[in-house]
């Protein structure tokens, strides 16, 4: 298959998707009324709860939920073929991810932007409530920990990408003052855009400089500073460095991708890899299980992403304008997440399928496969780095970005510039959703304390702000820092999930409350039984196959536990979630309602 064949399609299935049945979720299921006012004006304390423009809220969102899971996730995926992640990315994202969103984000505004687990609380009862926050809590420390290790091991000894993704933060809250300032938008994000181009073409500039000398750091100062950063993302008003930052870095990240669909369509490459791999049914040096679950496992920002919900239950519902907004923050972004994936499985499968397993596989992994590369010493020259045994997906998709582009006769000389900027682009992809994750992670820590402490539930009370921030990001600075966090960062796939299912759960919840048909369920229902299904097999089989299995290199018995723990939390959730529904169907009140509607 032709890229252009692939990319083409998807974004069409993408815009009638967002067309019709967003605005079906819209209109008939979750029924928007702009008459009434959001919880950011009803709220407003210009901190946590700020009416916002719709597109810079849709930035602020696109960049949070946007982290390494589209980016990695196909990347890894590709090693069942082109066809399964394809798949998969359009099915997910159309019926389960861009649903999930928007219901998450609609289920969390009207309960005035409170957390998942606040709206899991009032909606299904304490138990769920309590149970879905123990989730989120710890998937979200997960979470931090671990894409902060992704950003660590792409600004080591970086000048050029520390620089450039430091430099963000003093110009983002330059742009937050003036727009606060002015209400001047369009200069504001002029001026923002142009000084962060700037800052990326200087990077190689300042490498041998005393600057650059200072910029040159270590893992171990690099996991001091993310933190930090964090804390001062979490505790300071949004308006001031998340959202101008996020905003203003989804300018450069969808930059970034149309100018791969620009390459796309200049070369049109063929996707050398085939629709199916030999590895479908399990053993692949990438995973090694099989297809189903963990292609669902594998890639799920990009399809469906419980990281989502910690989003959309966290600052996104503080900053919409407009009930109507839902609909492309949301339902839309999830969608432009989509084509992220999409672009990043057109970049590793193109790849000839020798080069990406090099790459994909340690070199003692390679030699039993029984292939050969084939432009891999190629790219490896022109870039100027050695590229075999470089796993995990990130450099991957340089590679095959780079690789794309090599087609045009005069870009040779850019190819270890481009690389190296989309190494750095990729450092922020991730960098955003730590800000943003952070912050959730201090208001699930006011939420829990607030039960003990009242006061600590407050958002507007600063040292509450201070307290919760600084514990979430010590909390997960120390996993960084101490490196612990590896030893359960195979649970984050599955956890992932579960969340997402418990978002579905809590979705279909509310919408069998306040639609006027409570057949529009099976919007969420529908995706909930496949999800739910393929998180709970993909759980148990890496409890027995590799967790408890001492013959497997991932053995881990505190890995096994933390599993079971996660699982149990996901069945007692679902149990309650029935239960609520079976009540609720049979109200009288709710048949009333139905009738007279």
């Amino acid at each position: 298959m032709n890229a252009i064949t692939m990319v083409i399609g998807s974004i069409c299935i993408l815009m009638i998707a967002y067309r019709l049945y967003g605005t079906f979720m819209a209109v008939k299921v979750l029924k928007l009324d702009d008459s009434k006012k959001t919880p950011a004006h009803e709220l407003e304390d210009g901190k946590d709860y700020v009416p916002t423009n719709r597109w810079v809220t849709f930035g602020h969102h696109f960049a949070a939920i946007a982290a390494a899971g589209p980016l990695v996730g196909p990347i890894l995926a590709a090693q069942f073929g082109y066809l399964p992640g394809l798949l998969w990315l359009l099915i997910g994202a159309v019926i389960g991810g861009a649903v999930h969103d928007a219901v998450v984000l609609f289920a969390s505004m009207r309960q005035r932007g409170e957390s998942l687990a606040e709206v899991a609380k009032k909606e299904l009862g304490p138990v769920a409530g309590f149970c879905t926050g123990l989730a989120m809590l710890f998937i979200i420390t997960i979470t931090m920990a671990g894409l902060s290790m992704v950003v660590l091991h792409a600004l080591e000894h970086n000048p050029w990408g520390t620089f450039a993704v430091g430099i963000t933060i003093p110009i983002a809250m330059g742009v937050g003052l003036y727009h606060r300032k002015t209400g001047n938008l369009k200069g504001a994000t002029i001026v923002g855009f142009i000084l962060i181009m700037v800052a990326v073409f200087c990077g190689p500039y300042i490498q041998d400089t005393v600057l650059g000398e200072w910029l040159t750091l270590d893992v171990k100062t690099l996991s001091i500073i993310l933190p930090i950063y964090a804390f001062f993302a979490a505790a300071l008003p949004v308006w001031l460095l998340l959202a101008p930052r996020d905003y203003l870095s989804s300018f450069m990240k969808i930059g970034v991708f149309v100018a791969l669909i620009a390459g796309v369509f200049l070369v049109n490459p063929t996707l050398q890899m085939p629709a199916l791999t030999d590895f479908i049914h399990g053993g692949g040096p990438v995973l090694n299980g099989p297809v189903w679950p963990f292609i669902s496992i594998t890639i799920a920002c990009g399809a469906i992403s419980g990281f989502h919900a910690f989003v959309g239950s966290g600052t996104t519902p503080k900053m919409l304008d407009r009930w109507s907004d839902i609909k492309p923050v949301g339902f839309g972004a999830m969608l432009v997440e989509c084509v992220v994936g999409i672009m990043a499985l057109v970049a590793a499968t193109a790849l000839h399928p020798g080069d990406y397993f090099a790459i994909n596989s340690t070199p003692e992994v390679f030699k039993t496969l029984g292939m050969e590369t084939v432009n891999l010493s190629k790219l490896s020259q022109e870039i100027g780095l050695d590229l075999e045994g470089r796993t995990g997906g990130a450099v991957t998709l340089a590679v095959g970005m780079t690789y794309i582009f090599t087609d045009i006769s005069w870009f040779d000389k850019l190819a270890s510039f481009f690389f190296q900027f989309v190494i750095m682009f990729e450092a922020l992809f991730i960098l955003t959703a730590i800000d943003s994750g952070t912050r959730v992670a201090r208001y699930l820590i006011q939420d829990f304390g607030g039960a003990f402490y009242k006061p600590l539930k407050r958002v507007d009370w600063l040292p509450g702000n201070i307290f919760a921030s600084a514990l979430a990001c010590l909390v997960w600075g120390y996993l960084l820092f101490s490196g612990d966090i590896g030893s359960v960062w195979a649970l984050f796939g599955v956890s992932n999930q579960l969340m997402a299912s418990i978002g579905l759960i809590i979705g279909a919840t509310v919408i069998l409350k306040v639609a006027d048909k409570r057949r529009y369920m099976l919007t969420c229902l529908i995706p909930l039984a496949y999800l739910y299904v393929t998180v709970n097999y993909a759980g148990y089989w890496m409890i027995k196959n590799v967790y408890l299995n001492t013959a497997a290199s991932g053995y881990n018995v505190l890995n096994a536990v933390l599993s079971i723990i996660m699982l149990v939390l996901g069945i007692v959730i679902m149990i309650t979630a029935v239960r609520n529904w079976i009540k609720t169907w049979n109200s009288p009140a709710l048949q009333l309602n139905r009738k007279t509607a």
